[in-house]
């Protein structure tokens, strides 16, 4: 009873263990991109043995990253001949090896033609507990689907399998990770990747129970790789940012544009607060100041008119008194003052004026309006903003970007209008990645989001960007409109999420 007990206070504490965040299958599949199957092949005649394979991944367009045990039957014999077969397309690729180390299970194939996606390393070390995924080409799997030669040697996607770090072991003298993996033989010299796609080791060995395959896997560390690659003269791609989910990231970015409505709807409270304010302040004194001209107009009308009454009153006295010319002097001085009088008391201010000095009283006491809006017309500093972006497989800091009002980019490139924002889909012919760049010039945010894809995908974007012919910038509406259209169809052609968002925040750089 006791050891039920037991046993069900373990079950379910383990049920309770927080558990690691889960790879995006489409970072896995953009991982399985640069993975190989390494397949050795040796001729006697016209015959032709199959020597064995392992797993690789590509360091470089055209260097494969495998494990020393590998190919090292072909130090032995030189009839052997190395076969990069690809996950995917239908080109297969002769190799030779480049770089050969024992010491820490590492060796580099040249591909002798063709070039195909390279990973992406990750530099930092994985946490323990950390959920990672080993890619490769398993042969337990080849032989439970009874594969032949001749299918080993056609591309074919690898298998994935998941786990979690469980420690880092110095093994063999050099530095290994230890996870949970499952691996067998053939994943030998395939990537163990973290959740984003980058690679954190490369699987060289399990450990063996009952003589059957691994029940956890070691893995070569990117510490080795990194400090292997630099020996063979390689530069490949690295990152040390941390992986985020891109779940993760729209609900930080739902957050922030959460925030950023409540702090812009509180600015709206208080200025329409005190454009109300200075609304009642500006129609008190509207209302005081017509009141005292309507008052100043009448008595000015009063006075002329008492003016008026004496000045004719004394031009009859003098009429009658026979002093003709005087007479009419005042005369003529008192109906000038009549008319003064009219007036003053026609032109005295009406309420139907009292609009017109309210909107002159707001203007006068307006607060003087400072140009805050910046331009970024010209050249600009665009740095990148970590906590807002997603970095899988790039290392740009800053960039600089040169814009203009028309939607010119570096002077080079147009970019088409998107409400707000400015954007161009860019589909190189030499990578397998569609880069969605765009510009909002309102707020200086420079943003890029990368897809990587597949062939398949990629040679449909290859077809929709050859509709759109015109390179350089415009102003012409029809190859505008031309643009808009050939970016609404590649939008349509990619998957829901890219693998990478970068969000750059661009300062003019004569600040």
């Amino acid at each position: 009873m006791k050891k039920l007990l037991s046993l069900l206070m373990l079950l379910a504490s383990m049920i309770f263990l927080p558990s690691p965040a889960q790879a995006d299958p489409e970072d896995i599949a953009a991982a399985s991109r640069s993975v190989v199957r390494v397949v050795l092949v040796a001729r006697e005649g016209e015959r032709v043995f199959f020597v064995g394979h392992g797993s690789g991944v590509m360091i470089a367009p055209d260097k494969v990253l495998t494990n020393a045990h590998v190919i090292e039957p072909v130090r032995e014999d030189q009839s052997i001949v190395i076969g990069i077969i690809p996950s995917q397309g239908r080109k297969s690729y002769g190799g030779k090896l480049l770089s050969f180390s024992p010491a820490n299970d590492l060796a580099v194939i040249q591909l002798q033609n063709g070039r195909l996606p390279p990973a992406t390393i990750y530099s930092a070390k994985p946490a323990d507990g950390a959920s990672v995924v080993a890619i490769g080409y398993p042969a337990s799997v080849d032989r439970a689907q009874g594969l032949q030669i001749n299918d080993l040697i056609t591309p074919m996607a690898p298998v994935k399998t998941p786990g979690v770090i469980s420690g880092g072991r110095t093994s063999r003298e050099m530095d290994t990770l230890l996870h949970t993996a499952p691996i067998a033989s053939g994943n030998s010299g395939g990537p163990l990747v973290d959740p984003c796609g980058r690679v954190v080791g490369i699987n060289s060995f399990g450990s063996l129970s009952d003589g059957n395959d691994a029940e956890f896997g070691f893995a070569v560390s990117a510490r080795e790789v990194m400090q292997f690659a630099r020996n063979a003269n390689i530069r490949p791609r690295m990152t040390s940012s941390p992986c985020r989910s891109a779940a993760e990231l729209s609900r930080e970015e739902e957050k922030r544009r959460n925030a950023e409505l409540q702090r812009q709807a509180e600015i709206d409270r208080t200025a329409n607060a005190e454009k109300q304010q200075a609304r009642q302040n500006a129609e008190r004194q509207a209302d005081t100041e017509i009141m005292m001209s309507r008052e100043n107009h009448m008595a000015l009308a009063a006075l002329l008119l008492a003016l008026a009454t004496l000045s004719a009153g004394a031009g009859g006295i003098l009429f009658e008194r026979g002093k003709r010319n005087p007479a009419i002097a005042a005369t003529g001085g008192a109906l000038f003052l009549l008319i003064g009088a009219a007036i003053a008391f026609v032109t005295r201010p009406g309420l139907a004026e009292r609009e017109d000095r309210i909107a002159a009283i707001l203007a006068e006491n307006a607060p003087a309006q400072n140009n805050l809006a910046q331009s970024f017309n010209g050249k600009n500093i665009c740095k990148l903003n970590t906590e807002r972006s997603r970095i899988t497989v790039s290392e740009l800091p800053q960039i600089e970007l040169q814009w203009d009002d028309s939607g010119c980019i570096n002077e080079r490139t147009q970019y088409g209008r998107e409400g707000a924002r400015w954007s161009r889909i860019f589909v190189p012919n030499s990578e397998q990645t569609v880069s969605v760049n765009s510009f909002d010039p309102q707020k200086g945010e420079y943003r890029t989001e990368r897809y990587l894809l597949g062939i398949d995908a990629m040679g449909s974007a290859r077809s929709i960007r050859r509709r759109y012919a015109n390179k350089a910038c415009t102003t012409d509406a029809d190859k505008l409109t031309e643009l808009e259209d050939m970016q609404k169809a590649l939008r349509q052609a990619l998957p829901a999420h890219p693998n990478e968002v970068l969000v750059y925040e661009c300062q003019s750089a004569s600040d």
